[in-house]
């Protein structure tokens, strides 16, 4: 039975009558249901009726679908709304919000519904979800709504009851750095308790302490991945999402970042099932959008204006910030009560309103006052690595007190919010849309990275009570450095000059300390043995001291100058071949690759050693003659989309990708210079994470996010065929590889273990076992010896697991490697199957002596980038190792010390002086490390 409205008092005033009359108009079409006048309307029974509810007057597109579905003259009903908006209009001008009824570049608030036209239609569909799933996303651009849908749609609705939406508690908050804090504090304010308590049950039970029928809202959701840097954290954050079984959640996430958000199996049944696309607006939702707030407040747009600015509006992604900015730029040159095309013009129009409001604001201020506005909007910015540039909410501690006059004055321009804590850009179409910012941040974006690393690291200095091991030492402090003083903030400056006493220290403390063993040994050696043998012992400690020594003075200047870097490695090398002068001299012979613009998160030899193909998140992969490696040669650039992993063929003629795109790519390298795509290979689901060649080049294997790996048919690369589709897992497949003999296929999960299939006959490839490997964390990295006896496993754990596969049915655990101070991303032998390289998160890369793998001990540790190291790759021969990273670079290592005086000897001038000699070999003859 149909539910009976609310009775209305026709007497109380205009809304009520126009509702009273919208009920007599459905009564005499003989009462239809809602559901019914919803088909015939196209607009959901919701709005219908709320239409006739009483409660405010309904949006015009509503109130004519309603008498259309009514079967109502709509003219007569068009002119009777209007007169009901003349009646309304004169009392409610005192309540429209101080600047005018649009809402600039901020977001429209639960507050501001009564000022939120146009989105009808997407608001019912967001409610619709809410109601039908426990976990939805809404996805689109950057500009296209998602903040005011989620706040003056969906929030309005839960409070006010409206939707089919039943009223509860509300928590609403965005990542930012730590996600696990924010939301410990918001639940501690929502229950009244201690965030603390909140945080540690947060961590340690990994249950969301929630009241019965909340609604999480997350917006800026992307944040997850822009702003926290803590892999761990994110993970046990999405876990509690996953998990909150009584809480419904509503994440707000920018489009660009929907790979990132499917590279975690929480999140892809929310895309798959529970998602609201936030799109382009119609022409009448646009309208609407446009006139109506004015007409709320007395107020009209010319119809030219109108029309304008919905052409500049149609077909445009992320417009609407641009759009209601230039309308409220306009409302504040209106003529009386009348928006114009001359006044939209004078500010600027869609396109220019931004740059011209914040060009005005940036111009009245004073010198000083401009230098500490460009350091407060480049602080607000976080620089994308592969997707757009994106806004930062900054804590307000972290800037200057004198800042404070200018923020006033951003914030009264709305280009920046203020909250009691933060600060924060208005809008990201601020960064997209003033040609001063984005000059700001394109013309040094290496130096604002290594800024914004130094805010992050003085923020954690501060944290933990000016604790010494937290400052910067050597080639971060000589990076640090360069940033221009100016743009420092006096928390970032004191930072620097405790990194640069505590240095001071080091050095003085060093040498005492040289000195002081030196003459240990002395007495030490005169008191235990001959005065001869003495002298000789004496001098081969003091030399491996001194060696020590001279090596961490060398690191610490490799990057502010290499040449006296490589010579200082050298000498300390040939002085005493300590594992310090080791390490330092293979370091320095790092030759870097540095053409990319985003992560590098492949590099790869080709059988010939002569060609280097190397893959990034910039969307190209590139081809390099590394024959001379010291002058790598750029040959082509191929325009893959976002690539994760990269395969050569055996006969090095094609090289395969894996990709953002959830395709694998073929392609042609038969002429380096010149690479042909030949097709791509679909099926994957999901973002394609790794692809192997089988030893003899006649399949392919694949893994995926979509918790699969399939095996292609390669041999003929014209037509490829898909042969074996693998999806015994239940988790993401980060890497897969080939045994050289081509019989196993080993896959490696984010469950912790790794699968290992018979490939003998690819087409009926069956499951051998699966490795539980014991680590405690996730499997990104795997690798066979050429010689086929060892597996190696690198973990989110820190460690690497030696397996004895000779028997691949019962893997045997060798031996566990530990050293490595973060996530193990990539792991590979030499060709002789005597040293494993491991590249990890901690900007390391290692090499490890398995020839008695039972035994295995670090030989090297090679430092040079300065992000994580993605990949690692020996070249055929042996002798040098290729690593790729987030810095944005690969490197070529040199591997043998022994013959890199060549290498350091040829790098340009100038030689080491004998005041340079004597600066760090106070006590030897002077001996140039080059002639």
């Amino acid at each position: 039975m149909a539910r009976t409205e609310r009775p209305l008092d026709g007497e109380d005033g205009p809304v009520l009558r126009f509702a009273e009359d919208l009920r007599k108009l459905r009564q005499k079409a003989g009462t239809p249901p809602y559901r019914e006048l919803s088909k015939r309307a196209h607009y959901s029974s919701g709005a219908l009726s709320d239409a006739a509810a009483g409660r405010k007057l309904p949006t015009l597109p509503v109130a004519l679908a309603y008498v259309r579905a009514c079967e109502g003259d709509v003219d007569e009903w068009e002119s009777r709304w209007h007169e009901v908006v003349g009646e309304i209009n004169a009392p409610e001008v005192a309540e429209a919000p101080d600047e005018g009824p649009y809402a600039g570049l901020a977001a429209f608030g639960e507050e501001d519904a009564e000022w939120f036209f146009g989105r009808d239609r997407l608001v019912d569909e967001l409610c619709e979800r809410v109601r039908e799933h426990r976990f939805v996303a809404v996805v689109g651009p950057s500009g296209s709504g998602k903040s005011s849908l989620l706040r003056a749609g969906l929030l309005h609705a839960r409070a006010t009851g409206l939707r089919g939406l039943a009223t509860g508690p509300v928590l609403v908050m965005a990542p930012g750095a730590h996600p696990l804090e924010e939301l410990a504090i918001r639940l501690a304010r929502l229950s009244g308790g201690s965030a603390a308590a909140v945080l540690a049950e947060l961590r340690n039970d990994g249950v969301l302490p929630a009241p019965d029928g909340l609604l999480l809202v997350i917006d800026q959701f992307e944040e997850l991945f822009t702003v926290c840097r803590d892999a761990a954290e994110r993970a046990r954050f999405l876990s509690l999402l996953d998990t909150a079984a009584k809480v419904r959640i509503v994440i707000g996430v920018r489009a660009d970042f929907y790979a990132h958000c499917a590279q975690h199996h929480e999140l892809v049944g929310v895309l798959r099932d529970a998602q609201v696309v936030v799109g382009p607006m119609t022409t009448a939702e646009l309208r609407s959008a446009v006139t109506e707030p004015a007409l709320r407040v007395g107020g009209q747009a010319e119809a030219e204006l109108v029309s304008q600015v919905v052409a500049d509006a149609t077909g445009r992604p992320g417009v609407l910030p641009l759009m209601s900015h230039a309308l409220l730029e306009t409302w504040r040159r209106r003529r009386g009560s009348t928006m114009t095309l001359a006044g939209y013009e004078a500010a600027g129009g869609m396109a220019q309103a931004i740059a011209h409001t914040a060009e005005g604001v940036y111009d009245a201020l004073n010198e000083d006052q401009r230098r500490l506005a460009r350091e407060v909007f480049v602080r607000l910015c976080e620089l994308g690595e592969g997707t757009e540039d994106t806004k930062r909410r900054v804590q307000r501690a972290e800037l200057d007190p004198e800042v404070e006059p200018v923020l006033e004055q951003l914030a009264g321009a709305r280009l920046v919010t203020l909250d009691r804590d933060t600060v924060e850009i208005t809008h990201e179409a601020l960064i997209r849309c003033w040609p001063q910012l984005r000059g700001w941040l394109d013309d040094d974006r290496e130096n604002l990275c290594r800024h914004r690393q130094l805010t992050e690291a003085t923020t954690a200095w501060e944290s933990l009570d000016h604790d010494q091991g937290a400052l910067y030492r050597g080639t971060r402090l000589d990076l640090a450095r360069e940033i221009p003083p100016a743009h420092l903030s006096r928390r970032e400056r004191a930072f620097l000059d405790a990194s640069v006493a505590a240095g001071k220290r080091r050095v003085r403390r060093s040498r005492y300390l040289t000195a002081l063993l030196v003459v240990l040994l002395v007495v030490s050696t005169v008191a235990t043995v001959y005065a001869g043998r003495a002298s000789s012992q004496m001098t081969v400690q003091r030399n491996a001291v001194l060696s020590q020594k001279v090596s961490a003075e060398a690191v610490a200047l490799r990057t502010v100058n290499r040449p006296l870097a490589a010579q200082l490695s050298l000498a300390a090398y040939r002085l005493s071949p300590t594992a310090e002068a080791r390490d330092s001299l293979l370091s320095v012979l790092a030759h870097p690759i540095t053409a990319h613009t985003g992560t590098v998160n492949a590099a790869v030899y080709a059988p010939d050693g002569r060609l280097l193909v190397t893959g990034s998140a910039d969307k190209t992969v590139k081809t390099w003659d590394v024959n001379d490696p010291a002058e790598p040669v750029e040959l082509a650039t191929a325009q893959t989309g976002a690539v994760y992993g990269v395969a050569i063929s055996p006969d090095g003629r094609t090289f395969a990708t894996a990709g953002v795109d959830r395709t694998v790519q073929l392609w042609d390298i038969t002429d380096p210079r010149a690479p042909r795509k030949i097709t791509s290979l679909t099926g994957h689901t999901n973002v394609v994470y790794s692809v192997a060649f089988s030893p003899d080049g006649r399949t392919l294997g694949s893994g995926s996010y979509d918790q699969t790996s399939r095996l292609w048919d390669v041999s003929t690369l014209s037509a490829p065929t898909e042969i074996a589709h693998l999806t015994d897992y239940g988790s993401i497949v980060k890497q897969v590889a080939f045994s050289p003999d081509g019989r196993t296929f080993a896959a490696g999960a984010d469950d912790r273990t790794v699968h290992l299939w018979d490939t003998t006959n690819p087409r009926q490839t069956k499951l051998v076992t699966v490795l539980k490997t014991g680590h405690s964390d996730m499997v990104p990295s795997l690798t066979f010896s050429p010689d086929g006896k060892l597996l190696a496993t690198g973990s989110d754990d820190r460690t690497i697991r030696l397996w004895d596969v000779t028997d691949r049915a019962a893997p045997k655990l060798l031996t566990t490697l530990t050293g490595h101070g973060a996530v193990v991303m990539a792991v590979g032998f030499s060709p002789d199957s005597r040293t494993l390289a491991s590249g990890a998160d901690d900007s390391t890369a290692r090499l490890w002596h398995v020839s008695d793998p039972a035994h295995a001990v670090v030989r090297a540790v090679i430092t040079g980038h300065s992000g994580s190291v993605q990949s690692v790759r020996f070249s055929p021969d042996g002798t040098r190792l290729a690593t790729s990273s987030t810095d944005r670079t690969a490197q070529i290592q040199d591997l043998d010390p022994d013959k890199g005086a060549a290498s350091v000897c040829a790098l340009p001038p100038p030689r080491m002086t004998e005041a340079e000699w004597a600066e760090h070999f106070p006590d030897l003859d002077f001996q140039p490390p080059c002639p």
